[in-house]
């Protein structure tokens, strides 16, 4: 009977042995954010198209500095009243939310 229990044991403690904790995996969400290239340009050279838009959305508004991209989208730097502001346009001056 005691060569039964010590078996039992014996055995019992070696499948012990074995088990092992798997380590649990978190998915992680990584998120890129690419800055898109933006090459100052003067007021003056912004088109006639967006400064329309602009005093048509915004009436009132400064435009203190213009950016242009590879595609040409225009970032706009604006004032109106005591807040300043930055917003997207087209070419055609059509708003691009970003």
């Amino acid at each position: 009977m005691k060569k039964l229990i010590l078996s039992a044991a014996i055995i019992l403690g070696s499948m012990s042995a074995f088990a092992t904790i798997l380590p649990v995996q978190n998915p992680q969400n990584q998120s890129v954010l690419l800055q898109e290239e933006y090459t100052e340009v003067q007021a003056e050279a912004v088109p006639q198209a967006i400064k329309t838009a602009m005093e048509k959305a915004y009436p009132g508004a400064i435009l203190g500095k213009a950016y242009i991209n590879k595609n040409k989208e225009y970032k706009l730097e604006i004032t109106v009243g005591d807040q300043n502001a930055t917003v997207y346009a087209d070419a055609e001056g059509n708003w691009i939310n970003k």
